[in-house]
């Protein structure tokens, strides 16, 4: 992998206050939990934090925070660091990493409605709160991805196109500000500062619980359909025509994959390169099955799509789990015609020569393009698509090259983006603003200048404060 581990690091002087602060679980080089503690669930990444905090509690997480203000450090909050990319790039010399990974709890109420989880919790256990009651919730593609950073920056899931970003089905949010206090942000409470957290990200303070909304969904008809990669071209036109005025019933994915020949893989796809449309649709079989006809004329190789449990959808994506080394690129599309099609073909079509594993388009428009009428900063996602390409990174070189093909991969798309940028797909540093109107950045760094007026915060994609003394800060 390209982290390297136990190399050596100076601590700074003034890091050495926290240590007993929450027990045994701040971590500094050198110490030998640093290394494990450090590491993101992107193993590409190799972050380097002045101190790495283990909280399992709001009042510990309060206790970093002040304590990192008064010795000068920044604190960056992170549960899984799925998309850790950008944090690292910016520098953690001065950093307290505050992982939430020991607050993990997920209960669902409902009597209430919600499903109520501490901030480092991931999908899976919420998702299995809600079902219990025959319930569910908007949940990502991966079991393991963390729900805050899903939510803060938007969340698309499988019942996107029909009930929108995730992020505005949150109710309330609680957080630890720049002061070290612990505040509740919802409708009711501190409205401003809610409404910067649904899809405003990770610069506002650490999250420690988070409570949203479940839907009466208890099965789905969902699936995916498989060709060979050398039958794709017929399938993607198909695909992108259908897809951008599809029902909003219908949520899907389009994948070309090129797959390792790995044990762990099941026998149809080990070793197999090969396209893929998953997706659910939230109506009958009949209704189902009318949706995808055209999908289904192509003649697919495996056919999956029936009437299962909507907690299985958390896997539908068979995305990887427990963490990996990886490198990729995205872009926002306002449309995919022909010519479209012609260049995600020349990039990572069956006579292409790409390390991407995989080069996918998400599909949007809906509920997803469409204004939240009570929702947050990021109401919706102006665009028809989101394009991704991801690669292995085990090796330097393997890292290398990935990220070189998938900048090809979305450069050679970029005559049909918006400009804009989906932030939780965006796993290298740009310019955060791109995920904003202008109008609302502003804002936004009304918020942050607020709630941390010391820039004690930093994120992966950063929302910076109010011009301060003739320049900008962050």
């Amino acid at each position: 992998m390209t982290i390297e581990l136990n190399q050596t690091q100076d601590t700074r002087p003034e890091a050495e206050a926290l240590r007993g602060l929450i027990g045994d679980r701040i971590h500094l080089p050198g110490d030998p939990g640093y290394d494990a503690a450090r590491l993101p669930w992107n193993v590409a990444v190799d972050q380097r934090p002045a101190a790495v905090a283990l909280p399992r509690n709001a009042q510990e997480v309060g206790a970093v925070v002040r304590m990192a203000a008064e010795l000068g450090l920044r604190v960056a909050p992170q549960s899984t660091g799925h998309n850790a990319g950008p944090l690292a790039a910016r520098g953690l010399a001065d950093v307290v990493l505050v992982r939430t990974s020991e607050m993990g709890m997920a209960i669902a109420d409902p009597t209430r409605g919600i499903v109520r989880v501490e901030g480092g919790a991931v999908w899976e256990p919420a998702v299995e709160a809600a079902a219990a009651h025959g319930q569910a919730v908007l949940h990502g593609s991966s079991p393991d991805v963390g729900i805050a950073g899903y939510s803060l920056g938007g969340g698309i899931g499988w019942y996107a196109r029909s009930l929108g970003l995730a992020t505005n089905s949150l109710t309330a949010v609680e957080v630890v500000i720049g002061d070290g206090s612990l505040v509740r942000a919802s409708a009711s409470e501190n409205p401003e500062l809610f409404w910067a957290l649904r899809g405003g990200g990770g610069s506002f303070g650490v999250v420690t619980a988070m409570e949203f909304r479940m839907y009466p969904i208890e099965t789905a008809y969902a699936g995916f359909l498989m060709w060979d990669l050398a039958d794709v071209e017929p399938v993607l036109r198909e695909w992108a025509a259908w897809a951008p005025d599809a029902p909003d019933e219908v949520t899907t994915s389009f994948r070309a994959m090129r797959l390792p020949p790995l044990p762990e893989l099941p026998d149809f796809l080990r070793g197999r390169a090969v396209a893929i449309v998953d997706g659910a649709v939230l109506g009958s079989d009949e209704r189902g099955q009318e949706i995808l006809a055209g999908l289904r004329s192509l003649r697919p190789e495996l056919d999956t799509f029936a009437r299962v449990p909507a907690k299985s959808l958390v896997r539908l994506h068979m995305d990887p789990e427990g963490g990996a080394p990886v490198v990729s690129g995205s872009a926002m599309l306002g449309s995919f015609p022909d010519a479209a099609v012609d260049a995600f073909l020349t990039e990572v079509g069956p006579d292409a020569s790409t390390s991407l594993l995989m080069a996918e388009l998400r599909q949007l428009g809906g509920a997803l393009g469409r204004p939240h009428e009570f929702g947050g900063v990021l109401t919706h996602l102006d665009a028809q698509f989101v394009s991704f390409g991801g690669a292995m990174a085990a090796t330097p070189e393997m890292g290398a090259q990935g990220l070189a093909d998938a900048v090809r991969f979305t450069d050679s798309l970029r005559p049909y983006a918006t400009g804009g940028e989906y932030l939780n797909f965006a796993e290298n540093a740009v310019d955060a603003s791109a995920g904003y109107r202008p109008e609302v950045w502003t804002q936004l760094k009304g918020v942050r200048s607020a709630v941390d007026p010391h820039g004690l915060f930093a994120a992966n994609h950063p929302v910076p404060r109010l011009w301060e003394d003739g320049r900008a800060t962050v």
